[in-house]
C-alpha cells in the first residue's frame, strides 16, 4: 500500500475517534420539529415590549380560545366605562347555549351574573360564556366581533381579525404571536384591576370546582395569567406571563402538539427569558438577546412556509372545545420591528365607526363586503324579474391570500354539497379582497343554504343581485 493511502487512513481514523470523544457541552434546550408548521413564539418584556426572541411571532395562526382574551378586554372597558356592571344579569341565549364544549352548560333562559361569565370563560374557557358576553356587551356576536377587530386595529395588532368571541373555528379568525404579545400588554397597562381573572387557580360555581386550563399556574415560578387554546387547525396554545425579581415576562407558544410539551416549552423559554434579564442586572452586555436564545437551541430547525393542509374536516373534540375543520395555512407577512409596542388608533375608534355606518355595515366591511355607503350598481332597465332572481350569491368568506380563498370554497362545498348543488363557485377580488362566493342562486336557495351554514356554525352572507 502506497505510503500516502496509509497517511491518510490514519488521519481519517484520528478524525473519527476526535469526533467521538467532543460533546456540546450546552446542548440545546429544545428540539422544534421541523414537520410543524403551526409553531410561532415570542418572549417579550412586560415592561419595555423589547422582544427577547422570536419565531414566525409574524406569521399568521389560529387563536383558539386565547381569542376570549380579546373577549374580555372589551368586557374590562366596558366595565370601566361604566356601561356594564360586574353583578349585571345576563340571560343566556339559545344561541350561547348551543356552543359546543368546552362550556358551562346552562340552558337557554337561564342567568348568571357577568363577574361569574366571566370566571367561566377565563378558568372554564366556556364557549357558552364568551358567547353570553359578546351578546350582553355588543348586542349580539357579529357587532361584538366587529368591535373585537377594530380593538385589535387600534391597538396596533396587524395581522389579527376575529369573527366569533371564544375561539371556536373559522379559517377567517387570525392572529399573530406578535400580535397576541400587543395584546397582553394592553391587559396589563389598560386594566391592572381586571388582570386577576386571567390568574384565578379555580373556580367554583354552584357547588363545583373548576380547575383553571392554564396548569402553569399551578406550578410555582411567577406564573400569574393568562389563557391557552386548542383547535385542531391551531395545535395547543398558550399565552403565560411570570414574574420574577421585579420583572415580568410574556410567552407566547402556538402550535404546540400535546398539552405537556407546550407547557414545558414556554416554561424553558421564560426561564431563559429571566435569565438573560438577570445576566444584564449582573452587568453582562448582551445586546442582542435572540443570539443568547439560539445558543441555548431554541430557534432551530423549525423553518416552514408554503400552504399546507390541516387536520380533516371530521368533528373532534379538544381541551376546550370546538370542531375542526380543513384550511390551508396563511403565507407569512413582512418581518415587523424588535419591540412590541402598542400602536395609537388606525384613524376612528370603534365608537365613532359605529355611529357614521352601523354595527352591520362595520361587520360588513370587515368581511370584505361593501357597506351601506357603497351604492350597489343598479342594475339595467331591460333585466327582468326572472334573471334577476337567478342572481343571487352566498358569501362564505373573505381573504387576503386567493389560494386560501379558493381552498376554503372547496371546503364549505364539500361539506354542504346538496345547498350548493346548482351553484357556480366563484372567488371574485375587490379592492384585494377574495371573496369566496357560490353565484347564480335564487333568494330562497340562497336564504336555505346561509341558514343550512349558520346551524353547523359557518358564517356566511346572502349577496342580493347588483
Amino acid at each position: 500500500m502506497p505510503i500516502f493511502a496509509l497517511i491518510r487512513r490514519g488521519l481519517l481514523s484520528l478524525v473519527l475517534v476526535v469526533s467521538l470523544l467532543v460533546v456540546p457541552t450546552t446542548p440545546p434546550a429544545v428540539a422544534l420539529p421541523a414537520d410543524n408548521p403551526r409553531y410561532a413564539a415570542i418572549v417579550v418584556d412586560a415592561e419595555t415590549g423589547e422582544v427577547l426572541f422570536a419565531r414566525h411571532a409574524d406569521s399568521r395562526r389560529y387563536p383558539a380560545s386565547i381569542t376570549k382574551v380579546m373577549t374580555l378586554y372589551l368586557s374590562f372597558e366596558a366595565l370601566a366605562e361604566g356601561k356594564v356592571k360586574l353583578d349585571d344579569v345576563i340571560t343566556v341565549s339559545p344561541r350561547a347555549a348551543s356552543q359546543p364544549p368546552s362550556k358551562l352548560g346552562l340552558a337557554a333562559g337561564q342567568t348568571i351574573t357577568l363577574d361569574d361569565a366571566m370566571k367561566a370563560t377565563a378558568v372554564r374557557s366556556a364557549n357558552d360564556m364568551a358567547m353570553a358576553i359578546a351578546e350582553h356587551v355588543g348586542g349580539s356576536q357579529d357587532r361584538f366581533a366587529a368591535q373585537m377587530t377594530l380593538k385589535a386595529r387600534e391597538l396596533g395588532m396587524t395581522q389579527t381579525r376575529y369573527v366569533n368571541p371564544n375561539g371556536l373555528p373559522d379559517a377567517r379568525q387570525i392572529t399573530s404571536a406578535r400580535d397576541l404579545a400587543i395584546l397582553a400588554r394592553a391587559v396589563m397597562r389598560d386594566y391592572p384591576q381586571y388582570y386577576r381573572y386571567f390568574g384565578l387557580h379555580d373556580w367554583t360555581y354552584q357547588g363545583r370546582l373548576y380547575r383553571n386550563t392554564n396548569g402553569l399556574l399551578a406550578q410555582g415560578g411567577g406564573y400569574d395569567g393568562m389563557k391557552t387554546g386548542y383547535i385542531r387547525a391551531s395545535g395547543f396554545n398558550l399565552m403565560a406571563s411570570a414574574v420574577r425579581d421585579g420583572r415580568r415576562l410574556i410567552t407566547i407558544v402556538l402550535g404546540g402538539q400535546k398539552v405537556a410539551s407546550r407547557n414545558a416549552h414556554v416554561a424553558e423559554l421564560m426561564d431563559t427569558g429571566f435569565e438573560v434579564e438577570r445576566l444584564r442586572r449582573s452587568g453582562q452586555p448582551i445586546q442582542v438577546a435572540q443570539t443568547f436564545f439560539e445558543q441555548r437551541g431554541f430557534g432551530i430547525g423549525s423553518d416552514n412556509s408554503g400552504p399546507v393542509e390541516y387536520a380533516s374536516a371530521a368533528d373532534d373534540s379538544d381541551e376546550e372545545g370546538g370542531t375542526a375543520v380543513s384550511y390551508a395555512s396563511l403565507p407569512a407577512p413582512p418581518p415587523q420591528p424588535s419591540r412590541v409596542t402598542p400602536a395609537p388608533s388606525e384613524g376612528r375608534t370603534v365608537a365613532s365607526l359605529m355611529r357614521a355606518e352601523g354595527p352591520s355595515d362595520v361587520t360588513a366591511s370587515l368581511n370584505g363586503a361593501p357597506t351601506a355607503r357603497t351604492a350597489p350598481s343598479r342594475p339595467p332597465a331591460r333585466e327582468t324579474a326572472r334573471e334577476a332572481a337567478g342572481r343571487w350569491a352566498v358569501q362564505v368568506g373573505a381573504f387576503r391570500d386567493e389560494t386560501v380563498a379558493r381552498n376554503w370554497l372547496t371546503e364549505v362545498n364539500r361539506r354542504f354539497r346538496s345547498q350548493f348543488s346548482s351553484a357556480e363557485r366563484t372567488v371574485q377580488n375587490a379592492e384585494g379582497w377574495y371573496r369566496s362566493r357560490f353565484t347564480g342562486m335564487s333568494e330562497q336557495a340562497a336564504q336555505a343554504a346561509c341558514a343550512a351554514l349558520a346551524e353547523r356554525r359557518v358564517t356566511c352572507m346572502v349577496v342580493r343581485p347588483q
